[in-house]
């Protein structure tokens, strides 16, 4: 059984966010400048996060205040403890969290002095996690306003979530890291959230010089709705039921350490959408969020609360 039985035709979902997506264990290193190749550099001493985009975006969720649940799959090991762990202290809903298959995955982050971040990330158990997975868990499905997912899972896993969503359910979709994309798939996307560079992947040599022009440009490959995040300067939002392009602006603040600040957008984007926010609403709040989360290291550690938000 996974997560609460299965609502009858007249329950509300009982969960406002299901997030389908990774869970890793995060080995970050501070660096003054990230090697070159075949280069080596000493770095700060090791340190080892509960991550992840889909264990992120569930534990910014859940911080924030939103009902969720997280269907993803780790190792039986010290790792995937540690991931379930924080899940549970987060107060996700982990009983879509699979065990076995392989070592939980690992990302492997070095951070610089300004705060960005480099990443490698060995899958392991997220590339276990199987389009039977999705269908086995259907009561998950059928109790979500909202579904996110992102590509650190199989492309067929992903295809198959988007495939999956209850009657009146929302897909949210990150493509990261950016892969190709199936029509269906994008035609599912209400958002598709994307930065540059993943922009610009799908885009290829159709991509102009603008945030605007990739919006309107991926806007035409299907999705119902684009969401670019923009860092610093916030996020630009097209919706094809509203018309036009919208700017959102980010309040001003110090960046410490970028690492996650996209899933904790992502997820509250995701949450306000299933409250019945519009999608410039709540992309509004999401810049927020994410701009709370850059101010503190690490990821999962560094997600505001709905307090800290409003603080900001």
């Amino acid at each position: 059984m996974y997560g609460n039985d299965d609502p009858g035709p007249s329950e509300a979902p009982r969960y406002d966010l299901l997030v389908v997506g990774s869970a890793n264990a995060d080995l970050v290193v501070g660096v003054d400048r990230r090697p070159g190749p075949g280069e080596t550099v000493l770095g700060s001493d090791l340190v080892v996060h509960p991550g992840g985009k889909g264990a992120n975006q569930a534990v910014a969720a859940a911080r924030l205040g939103a009902r969720t649940a997280l269907l993803a799959r780790v190792g039986d090991d010290a790792h995937g403890r540690l991931l379930r762990a924080s899940q549970e202290e987060a107060g996700v809903d982990t009983g879509g969290v699979l065990v076995g298959g392989a070592p939980t995955g690992v990302a492997l982050i070095t951070v610089d002095p300004s705060g960005d971040n480099s990443i490698v990330v060995s899958p392991g158990a997220n590339a276990r996690l199987t389009p039977e997975d999705i269908r086995a868990a259907g009561p998950l499905f059928a109790s979500a306003r909202v579904v996110s997912v992102q590509l650190e899972i199989p492309p067929a896993t992903v295809a198959e979530t988007a495939r999956a969503l209850g009657p009146g359910a929302r897909l949210v979709l990150n493509p990261s890291p950016p892969a190709p994309l199936p029509d269906a798939v994008l035609a599912a996307c209400d958002p598709l959230v994307v930065n540059e560079h993943e922009a610009r992947f799908i885009l290829g040599e159709r991509a102009g010089s603008t945030p605007e022009s990739w919006a309107r440009a991926l806007t035409a490959l299907g999705p119902r709705s684009v969401v670019i995040t923009l860092g610093a300067e916030g996020a630009l939002v097209s919706d094809t039921r509203a018309g036009g392009l919208v700017r959102v602006p980010s309040p001003r603040v110090e960046a410490v350490d970028t690492t996650g600040a996209g899933d904790a957008f992502t997820a509250a984007l995701a949450w306000r959408l299933g409250l019945g926010e519009d999608l410039t609403e709540a992309a509004a709040f999401a810049v927020r969020v994410g701009a709370a989360a850059v101010t503190k290291q690490g990821a999962q550690a560094s997600f505001p609360t709905a307090e800290e938000v409003s603080a900001l």
